[in-house]
């Protein structure tokens, strides 16, 4: 692979066009990934009936679990790429992408066995109501069959962000949910599969998406120095991918496995509220796009900031991706708040089910505005390489704030989704302070700070 462009260079121009042009194909990336999951519910919807609703709400909530933890593992080889690029280390870039190719391999294979294996045993622990447990078990025994696929696509992606390419992932993903799409209308449409063509058409795309995406990246000019003779494991790079990465993805596992306890609540609360809430989560996914690609842009740019040693561009990276994300993150506030029932009756025309989601909106969408200046500060660590401190956040906001607290709304006389939503804005404050708090010691260390 050739020399580094300028192109793929966060350490040198406008700090908020350099963000931008990042961000912009990130979220195009992360708009259309979450189409997987929302047109499978939409056409679910549309041809099935509450139970298959319910099932491809709690099946995809839970594999949307599983990738994010296998992929927030591969932050750590986002960051270390990053630092080699501002290093100017190209070589060491490219023995970063070989270990990660083996690494990520042996992880896939191994999730692919435990899922087939656990499926059911999942199933009874998030308490899908009965007439639904059957068609989740399927779509999870389905989808985890081509996690090695799904998991192959997001390491791919995940280099590509880490040598300053948000492209390419923005073209990957494209391809494939144009396949979902098409596949998702043939199986569940056409041949009337339900929820387990909505399942073999996500991972059919995926495939697709591997596929194409490894014959045009070996076409592409980028800023490392890879053979295929360094598809092994370089102990110094694995030990940096794991120091960074495995905070990273206990942070990330804390908080889907919180979420999946709020499911589990939730779907204790009957059929009808957990069809809303397999709607509202679907809708919730768009509307978390926007801190999530604030995130993983300032992940970027910080990483390579810090090992191009520029850390004062670096924290200003942080202040404008807040004030940036907090200013779109109003907009959707409102709509979330004023306009759930609209957005909920794109996956469903039934009354109750409608209604269910638009309460769960309701609760959560202030968090729209909060969770911006969140991901920013974990953005900031993440990029610098210490990630600790955004575990340690994860751990105990899932554990001492968000199961708790939607423990004690649903224990409310009247308890309804409304209360249910409000868990999520109430831990995301947690977490501001909790960075808050860090960010003065280091202060008070000496240590540079955004």
């Amino acid at each position: 692979m050739g020399k580094m462009k300028s192109e793929f260079s966060f350490v040198e121009g406008p700090v908020f066009g350099s963000l931008i042009r990042f961000a912009v194909p990130v979220l195009g990336a992360l708009i259309l990934q979450a189409a997987y999951g929302a047109v499978d519910l939409m056409v679910v919807g549309q041809f099935g009936d509450a139970a298959s609703i319910s099932a491809v709400g709690t099946g995809s909530s839970f594999m949307q679990m599983a990738t994010f933890i296998i992929t927030s593992l591969a932050m750590g080889s986002t960051v270390v790429i990053g630092q080699h690029i501002g290093e100017k280390k190209p070589e060491e870039a490219g023995n970063t992408v070989g270990t990660t190719i083996l690494l990520f391999a042996a992880i896939g294979i191994g999730a692919t066995v435990a899922l087939e294996l656990f499926a059911g045993k999942i199933v009874a622990l998030l308490q899908v109501p009965l007439q639904s447990v059957d068609k989740t078990i399927l779509y999870i025994r389905i989808c985890s069959a081509g996690i090695v696929v799904i998991i192959a696509y997001n390491v791919i992606s995940g280099v590509l962000r880490g040598v300053g390419n948000a492209n390419l992932p923005f073209l990957f993903v494209g391809i494939a949910c144009v396949v979902n799409i098409i596949g998702d209308l043939l199986l569940i449409g056409a041949f009337q599969m339900d929820v387990a063509g909505a399942a073999l058409a996500t991972v059919f795309a995926q495939l697709v998406s591997v596929i194409l995406s490894a014959a045009i990246i070996r076409r592409q000019d980028l800023p490392i120095r890879f053979s295929f003779a360094q598809c092994r494991i370089y102990g110094k790079e694995l030990k940096r991918i794991l120091n960074i990465g495995v905070p990273i993805a206990l942070q990330e596992a804390m908080v889907q496995i919180s979420f999946l306890v709020v499911n589990s609540i939730v779907n204790h609360m009957g059929l009808m509220p957990s069809a809303g809430y397999g709607v509202a989560s679907k809708i919730v996914s768009f509307i978390m796009l926007v801190p999530s690609s604030v995130m993983q842009s300032v992940s970027a740019f910080v990483a390579q900031n810090i090992g191009a040693g520029k850390r004062v561009r670096a924290r200003t990276g942080v202040r404008t991706a807040m004030i940036t994300g907090c200013s779109v993150g109003v907009v959707i506030f409102l709509t979330g708040f004023f306009g759930g029932s609209f957005l909920s009756a794109a996956f469903t025309h039934d009354p109750q089910v409608i209604a269910q989601s638009a309460d769960y909106l309701k609760g959560f969408s202030a968090d729209c505005i909060l969770t911006c200046i969140l991901f920013s500060s974990i953005g900031y660590f993440n990029g610098s390489g210490k990630s600790i401190p955004v575990m340690v956040q994860g751990v105990t906001s899932a554990l001492c704030v968000r199961i708790p607290v939607s423990i004690l709304m649903s224990r409310i006389p009247g308890a309804s989704l409304v209360g249910m939503g409000l868990a999520t804005p109430i831990t995301t404050i947690y977490g501001i302070l909790f960075f808050a708090i860090c960010f003065r010691q280091m202060k008070n260390h000496g240590t540079p700070r955004p």
